[in-house]
This record gives structure tokens, C-alpha cells and sequence, in this order.
């Protein structure tokens, strides 16, 4: 029987016991459903829909270009409303198992230039000219749940929990809500091969963390919005909410942010602290371009985010420091003290679009852009 909190005043909500027969149907060997994946015109919404091919493919060139109506994605008007999907990146899918498929898709318009919220598509130029320094990313992405009535998942309905203090990495039914889902979106990840790394409760009740990498250039775009699909399906299944806005919670409580690790070849090798300190110099003198390229709606989500509290820096100053987690930058105390490894952007929203966070990170510390 469905045991998920959000089934209470939730009239979507259907018995997944019945869907569990259908499940278990045969299927022919020779068909494989495909699940397409985009961004839409929001730059943070996640469309999908499902194709069934009669061949199981072997590349990604195998899988087909296919189309959808753009202008019900905020993409395109609907005289002219035709936006074409090209598969760029493949993962198992973990719902129906199998042979069957999740595609990633890029959005090209009828002109064939990339869609608006195709990032993507400058983001791999990008890399592609900064392959030889090897850019590792690895995004921390943090999330909040939310029951059906938008109030954050386990709260009392008519007032607030204890203050922050003793739910980051909590245990216990007082200090953890969700863990059901958490687990099961660990485990999708895993099976569709989402390079996920690690999770944990964070600091305000209800809200939760993973971490997706390290992944090399343009992977980590592909890998992070995956994994968003796959935490909107499964909260999904419980009747649950998985909202990744930056500040779901106004007050004293902590926001939401996606943290981005970054290194190249000459950073993780010994004496690479010096290369991490002129990277962050070159940041220094490009701040306002970040905080643009760091939330869909060009740094104002953030600015309810990064007041200089709750662990975050001020949006309109730059800042780095040793193991500070209320910098713009963080080193790592371990990197300072080894000499060498990576350095932690805590600017990118929750919501960020990891693709923009990859390549303006890349263009300053790199390119010299």
C-alpha cells in the first residue's frame, strides 16, 4: 500500500499496486521504449516523452532526431512551432528496466540553431577547446521536498520544526524527512549510470544533497540533468515534490545551491595550489558574469540566496578563502594542505543550468574569455 505523506489531500494520487501488473506484461524483444529528455523554454523545466523503436541501437547515432510542439514548452509560437530533438547523451532507464532507454536530448529550432535554453551547444565548444586541460567538475545539487500543498515535506502543518542545528546529516524520525525517496533516487542514478557520488540531509528539515561527478567537460551537463529527471520521477511515484528553488523557505532557514568543484590536470598534480590561486584571481575580476550565468534567470533567484548568511556569500561581492564556507570560492583545508586538488564555487543556484556554470568557469580560468 502507497505509504508516501503526499497522498493525503492528493487527488492525483493512483494506487501503484495496479500499475504493478502491467509492469510485469511481456514485452516483444525487438522493441525498446525510448524516453526523451529536454530542457524547456524555462532553461529549468524538464519535458520528456516516450518512442518506441523496433531495433536496439548500438551508437548514439542509432537513436532518431524527433520533434514536439514548442509551443506548448514556452519554445516557439504555435504557427511556426516545430523544435526538433537530437540525442546527445544515453542512460538506462531505472523505471521500466530492461533493453529500454533514457535520451538527453539538445533542442534546435526550424532554422536549425539551437533553442534558447540550449546550452549545451556553446558549452561543448567550449570544452572542446580547453580538452587538453582536462576540466573536472563535480556539482554538489541541492533540493528541497515538498509536500502536495507546496509546505516543505515532514513540517508541521500549522507552524514551524526546531530551528536548524540538528538535521544536516541527521538520523532519526525528529531530524530526517524523505529518506525513501533519497534511497530511491540513489539507486535509479546508479542503474541508469549517473556518475552520482554521495548524498546527505542537509541543514534545513526536508531538505536533501547529492553529488554528481567528477565528471570531465561536457558530462557533467549530461549526468546532472539526468539526474534531475530521475529525482522529479521518483518523487513523483511517492506523490511528493522535489522543488530546487534557491530559497523555498523565507527566514531563518538555509537556501538551496549547487555547488560546483572544479579543477583541471595542473591543479590535481603536486604544487597545483598555485594554479588554483592565480584560477581564482581570474575569477575575482569576472564576478558579475558568474552570477548572471548561474541561475536561469540571470542571478535574480540568487539574490534571495546569497545574503552573506546561512552559509553563503554576498551576491554583490567576491570573496575566497580556506575551508570558508561563507565565501564566493572555497579551498578545500585538505587541498591547502596538500598543495594541490580543486577549488569549490558556492555561487551556482540550485537551479542552476550546469551546462553555464561549466563553460563560464572554463572561459575565465582557462580560456582567459
Amino acid at each position: 500500500m502507497y505509504s508516501g505523506g503526499g497522498s493525503r489531500g492528493y487527488t492525483g494520487y493512483t494506487d501503484k499496486n495496479v500499475l504493478n501488473h502491467y509492469l510485469t506484461l511481456d514485452l516483444p524483444d525487438d522493441h525498446i521504449m525510448c524516453e526523451y529528455i529536454w530542457i524547456d523554454g524555462t532553461g529549468e523545466g524538464i519535458r520528456s516523452k516516450c518512442k518506441t523503436l523496433d531495433f536496439e541501437p548500438t551508437s548514439l547515432d542509432d537513436y532518431p532526431i524527433w520533434n514536439y510542439d514548442g509551443s506548448s514548452t514556452y519554445q516557439a509560437e504555435g504557427s511556426n512551432s516545430d523544435m526538433y530533438l537530437h540525442p546527445c547523451a544515453i542512460f538506462s532507464d531505472p523505471f521500466r528496466r530492461g533493453k529500454n532507454k533514457l535520451v538527453l536530448c539538445d533542442v534546435y529550432k526550424y532554422n536549425k540553431e539551437p533553442a534558447d535554453s540550449n546550452k549545451r551547444k556553446s558549452c561543448a565548444k567550449v570544452m572542446e577547446a580547453a580538452k587538453d586541460s582536462h576540466p573536472w567538475f563535480g556539482i554538489e545539487q541541492e533540493y528541497t521536498l515538498l509536500d502536495f500543498d507546496g509546505y516543505p515535506f515532514g513540517w508541521p502543518k500549522n507552524g514551524f520544526p526546531g530551528p536548524q542545528g540538528p538535521y544536516y546529516c541527521g538520523v532519526g524520525a525528529t531530524r530526517v524527512y524523505g529518506r525513501d525517496i533519497v534511497e530511491a533516487h540513489y539507486r535509479a542514478s546508479l542503474h541508469a549510470g549517473v556518475k552520482i557520488a554521495g548524498c546527505n540531509a542537509e541543514v534545513m528539515p526536508g531538505q536533501w544533497e547529492y553529488q554528481v561527478g567528477p565528471c570531465e567537460g561536457i558530462s557533467i551537463g549530461d549526468h546532472l540533468w539526468v539526474s534531475r529527471y530521475l529525482l522529479h520521477r521518483v518523487a513523483e511515484d511517492f506523490g511528493i515534490t522535489a522543488t530546487l528553488d534557491p530559497k523555498p523557505v523565507q527566514g531563518d532557514w538555509n537556501g538551496a545551491g549547487a555547488h560546483c568543484n572544479f579543477s583541471t590536470s595542473a591543479m590535481r598534480e603536486k604544487g597545483g595550489l598555485k594554479h588554483i590561486e592565480t584560477a581564482i584571481e581570474k575569477l575575482s575580476k569576472h564576478h558579475s558574469k558568474h552570477i548572471h550565468a548561474y541561475d536561469p534567470h540571470e542571478g535574480k533567484d540568487n539574490e534571495r540566496r546569497l545574503t552573506g548568511l546561512h552559509e553563503t556569500s554576498d551576491i554583490h561581492d567576491f570573496s575566497a578563502g580556506i575551508a570558508n564556507r561563507g565565501a564566493s570560492i572555497r579551498i578545500p583545508r585538505q587541498v591547502a594542505e596538500i598543495g594541490y586538488g580543486y577549488l569549490e564555487d558556492r555561487r551556482p543556484s540550485s537551479n542552476c543550468d550546469p551546462y553555464s556554470v561549466a563553460e563560464v568557469i572554463v572561459q575565465t580560468t582557462v580560456l582567459d574569455e
